[in-house]
């Protein structure tokens, strides 16, 4: 599909919703947020589906001095993605790359205590894993984070997004048993370009949404 604009995260959980009628009422779907702006779209793609919420910890390693710019990604489990066109065309390091990755771990690490807190290991075995984000730009994240919950022994891996560039999702699709993506613009610079509120998401918000999906609240407070 081409251009969408949506008004916030949870709007676009709720369009993307309307492509995983096949993922309805199943037994064996668990919908993964991607921390920390995916876990509001998959709080409404989850509650839409009827299937269990869980959020996945991924951290993006920013360029030094330009944060926003991936040159990797590290996830839950220590998956790390190397951008290697970032690294290579700004000409990082392996050593300047390390230590990011190294600062990276550390935040990791915290939202994964402060989001899952005394919640039971994440099963995924023989499950189907539909995974969740806010978009994606370069795809770096989701590589990552598909990597890790590789390990984690689910039958299939599924990726979902609002929106994303088709070269993205064209990458992303070999990796995955199958990428579903709700708009990919022609012309992509940036997800939050697709969103009239793109707020940044709130280590309280996460909380927040997990507990209203394990009670069945429709509408949790911030």
């Amino acid at each position: 599909m081409g251009k969408q604009v949506f008004a916030d995260r949870r709007d676009a959980g709720r369009e993307l919703a309307r492509l995983l009628g096949d993922y309805r009422g199943r037994e064996d779907v668990v919908v993964l947020g991607l921390a920390r702006g995916g876990v509001p779209v998959a709080f409404e793609v989850a509650r839409a589906i009827e299937a269990p919420l869980e959020v996945f910890t991924v951290r993006k390693i920013g360029v030094p001095g330009q944060q926003e710019l991936a040159m990797g990604a590290i996830a839950t489990g220590g998956a790390v993605v190397m951008n290697y066109q970032v690294v290579e065309g700004i000409g990082i390091s392996n050593g300047s790359f390390d230590l990011a990755a190294e600062r990276a771990t550390v935040e990791l690490e915290r939202r994964e205590r402060a989001y899952r807190g005394d919640r039971a290991p994440l099963d995924l075995d023989g499950k189907t894993a539909l995974m969740v984000d806010d978009g994606l730009a370069t795809g770096t994240t989701m590589r990552a984070a598909v990597r890790a919950v590789r390990e984690l022994g689910p039958e299939r891996v599924v990726v979902a997004v609002p929106t994303a560039p088709a070269s993205t999702s064209r990458e992303l699709a070999v990796l995955v048993d199958a990428m579903i993506c709700l708009s990919e613009p022609e012309h992509f610079n940036a997800v939050g370009e697709w969103y009239r509120d793109f707020t940044q998401t709130t280590d309280d918000e996460v909380r927040a949404l997990l507990a209203a999906a394990d009670s069945g609240q429709d509408d949790p407070a911030f």
